[in-house]
């Protein structure tokens, strides 16, 4: 089973994993450039989005966007809803993680600190996640596989 995980936001984590190992991980950068809407980068999420689906993953797993207000909320919600919109036209499933889930189950405390998550991230990559993003990503698709796939 393939899993593909996604810590949704400007600079996007994802991480692949086959069969409860960590296949290929990464973040990819959706900031806008000088002029640009929020559009554009939910398009250029999108185009991203549907070259990773053809991958064919079994399985995407996503966090659940938090409801601070403002822009960030307005980019999180956007993003989850393209996750949801792409994979349902492709036939994919997708589960969804709240943050407090994810981190208890990571590290047993569900107000885990994003170092806490790097570390345990780190343990399973063999070397330090490139930031928080890309951990995230990590950890959502080991509780992926957990969740769906073992």
């Amino acid at each position: 089973m393939k899993i593909l995980a996604l810590d949704t936001a400007t600079k996007t984590g994802w991480a692949i994993c086959r069969d409860g190992k960590i296949f290929e991980s990464g973040v990819q950068d959706f900031s806008k450039k000088r002029g640009e809407s929020n559009g554009i980068m939910f398009l250029r999420f999108r185009n991203w989005l549907g070259a990773m689906m053809d991958l064919k993953p079994d399985v995407v797993a996503y966090e659940r966007p938090h409801h601070r207000g403002g822009p960030a909320t307005e980019i999180a919600v956007n993003l989850a809803g393209r996750v949801q919109e792409v994979a349902s036209e492709k036939g994919i499933e997708y589960g969804i993680v709240q943050t407090t889930t994810l981190k208890k189950w990571a590290t047993g405390m569900g107000n885990a600190s994003k170092e806490e998550m790097m570390v345990e991230a780190g343990k399973h990559l063999g070397r330090t996640p490139i930031d928080d993003n890309e951990a995230d990503a990590v950890l959502i698709a080991l509780w992926a596989w957990e969740e769906y796939g073992a």
